[in-house]
């Protein structure tokens, strides 16, 4: 019987598959180049778009990151690097590798890639605003490229842009168009992604396959879906202050600027407030931090489940974990804001669901553990770079709980200690997850495997290579070295063992980031003369392993769709004649089998 049929299944005794709750699609196939790759509607290829130019403009920020480096590690050996380049490099990187790769590649990338087969649909519910949604996008990252080439060069405000710094005169980029085009284009971002997002939420909850039920999804939807609903209510805090500090700039409001004396004169702002900037920054910029993890997190349930040949521990606990995760992170938004003067009372309460909302993630890490726990583990490249997140994340998130507390962070703030603890957390952890997942679904995309050679290199030296950029900054910062200065070499008041730091941190992140190169070189190498891989070359259950041709065509099942009988994690099963039960098979089949009723 056709799967896109309205007829209900018999699935086994006293079990029945409802019917599809959408019909089926109308797809328009590309016919042209213009159709496949500049007009496309196929979520897949759109996907690829969106991690393309997440990577491209990601490059930049590696780039940049290389030249602070120096500057730290090598005074003056950069003759372009002023204090001003400098701090105008510190803003572009970090704004571009939080906002404009990582949330582009998780949600952007993965998402229009794998929703629409993880979930057994067509496509993206709306083909069309999916299409447009990336060029919107596009654009977003041109208006913040185009920043570099304008008089006075992009803002150096800092990557949070806190006001009235970010606007005044004698900030890099601040009286110029440098600032203008940050908040335009993170303006516009915010438009392509509310485009997106809507769609991969409609997808999930209206598209899904016949038997496919909420908790059969895998938890790689799970997450994109979480971190999705959080974009679409963070997100409108971002646009709003964006906004209203361009009319600051432009018109001379004063939503964030207060009375001032700039360079001896008496400025025309008065009554802004700084704090109320910083309040709907955070706002954002905290779920921020788990509209990245959250698909992280998913991802590596999934990996770790294929890879261990073992089912995932507590699934349901894994899913409300990721719920709640998602509902705390919008009560911790002040903890970063606890030398900001506003009022201490804040703070205990923002310290305690600081510590609450930690539960939650270690019961993440403790199902991890608990899946790989007497199970088949197999160290392809994708277990290696999961196993290097666990506990690159657990490091990452044991600082955090330092920060999260009002009498540690205030002596810590604004040292190396929270760059150590951010880009454990925030920025190798997902990284690693990053290529944990292509190394994984690239034989999906292509039909091809990765080099494994290259593959072993480039996980050891980025592995052990951010633990030697990252594990110094922990005691630089409890000595009190400040981040974001231009040159701190001829302070008296820092030891001379993190001026050595420095080098060595610097010559590490150079090595770091060339092993990058090595990926992007097997990425290009064997996408056009890789080993051809077999149809699911890791058995594995999901729906997006089991389309009738390897990469998936547009439409990606065929004629029919295919019918989920079970979750996606029925490895090793007592009773089954192989090591892996696929979603699609029914109980009919596998009889013998003593699988985990879903």
């Amino acid at each position: 019987m056709p799967a896109d049929s309205y007829d209900d299944i018999a699935v086994d005794k006293g079990d029945v598959i409802p019917g599809l709750e959408v019909p089926p699609q109308d797809l328009y196939h590309a016919k042209s180049f213009w159709t496949r790759w500049i007009f496309c509607q196929d979520a897949k290829i759109i996907g690829i778009q969106y991690s393309i130019t997440a990577i491209a403009i990601g490059l930049v920020a590696l780039v940049l990151s290389w030249l602070m480096r120096l500057q730290l590690g090598f005074p003056e050996l950069v003759p372009f690097l002023g204090a001003a380049e400098y701090y105008q490099f510190v803003t572009m990187h970090g704004m571009i590798m939080v906002i404009y790769l990582l949330t582009a590649l998780f949600l952007g990338g993965f998402g229009n890639y794998l929703i629409p087969l993880m979930v057994g649909a067509r496509d993206m519910v709306f083909p069309y605003v999916n299409m447009v949604s990336y060029w919107v996008y596009l654009l977003a990252v041109l208006v913040l490229v185009a920043s570099f080439f304008v008089p006075g060069g992009p803002t150096g405000a800092g990557w949070t842009l806190y006001p009235p710094q970010a606007i005044t005169s004698g900030t890099p980029g601040g009286d110029g168009l440098g600032i203008i085009l940050m908040l335009v284009s993170l303006s516009i971002f915010v438009v392509g992604f509310t485009m997106g997002g809507l769609n991969y939420v409609i997808t999930i909850l209206q598209a899904r396959t016949r038997g496919m039920t909420l908790m059969r999804m895998p938890l790689t939807v799970w997450g994109i879906f979480t971190a999705t609903v959080l974009a679409l209510f963070a997100f409108p805090a971002l646009i709003v202050s964006c906004i209203m500090m361009t009319l600051d700039n432009l018109l001379g409001t004063s939503f964030f600027m207060p009375a001032l004396v700039e360079f001896g004169e008496q400025s025309e702002y008065s009554g802004g407030s700084p704090i109320l900037f910083q309040h709907l920054f955070w706002f954002f910029g905290h779920p921020e931090v788990y509209i990245i993890a959250l698909p992280a997190f998913g991802i590596i349930s999934d990996l770790i489940s294929v890879h261990a040949r073992k089912n995932i521990f507590g699934y349901r606990m894994m899913v409300w974990a990721i719920v709640g995760i998602g509902a705390l992170s919008f009560f911790v938004w002040a903890h970063h804001m606890y030398v900001s003067g506003m009022t201490p009372w804040f703070g205990y309460f923002f310290a305690t669901t600081t510590l609450i909302i930690a539960v939650p993630t270690a019961i993440k890490v403790y199902n991890w553990v608990l899946t790989l726990w007497r199970g088949n583990i197999q160290l392809t490249l994708p277990m290696l770079f999961s196993l290097a997140f666990i506990v690159t994340f657990v490091n990452g998130g044991l600082t955090g709980i330092f920060l999260g507390n009002v009498t540690v962070d205030v002596p810590l703030s604004d040292t190396y200690f929270v760059v150590a603890h951010f880009h454990m957390v925030m920025g190798i952890a997902p990284i690693l997850v990053v290529f944990g997942a292509i190394y994984h679904w690239f034989p999906l995309i292509t039909g091809r495997m990765l080099h494994e050679g290259m593959g072993k290199i480039h996980f050891w030296i980025t592995f052990l290579g951010s633990y030697a950029i990252y594990f110094p900054m922990h005691y630089q910062g409890f000595v009190g070295v400040p981040r974001r200065y231009f040159e701190i070499y001829d302070s008296p008041y820092i030891a001379t063992s993190t001026l050595h730091l420095n080098v060595f941190i610097t010559i590490a992140a150079l090595i770091v980031g060339a092993a990058q190169l090595v990926f992007l070189f097997n990425l290009i190498y064997s996408a056009r003369a890789g080993e051809k891989s077999e149809k699911n070359p890791w058995k594995a259950n999901s729906l997006e392993w089991l389309t009738p041709e390897m990469p998936p065509g547009h439409g990606n099942f065929g004629k029919e769709l295919p019918v989920v009988y079970r979750w996606a994690y029925d490895f090793n099963v007592p009773g089954a004649d192989k090591d892996y039960i696929p979603q699609t098979v029914p109980p009919s089949e596998v009889r013998s089998a003593k699988v985990e009723k879903t």
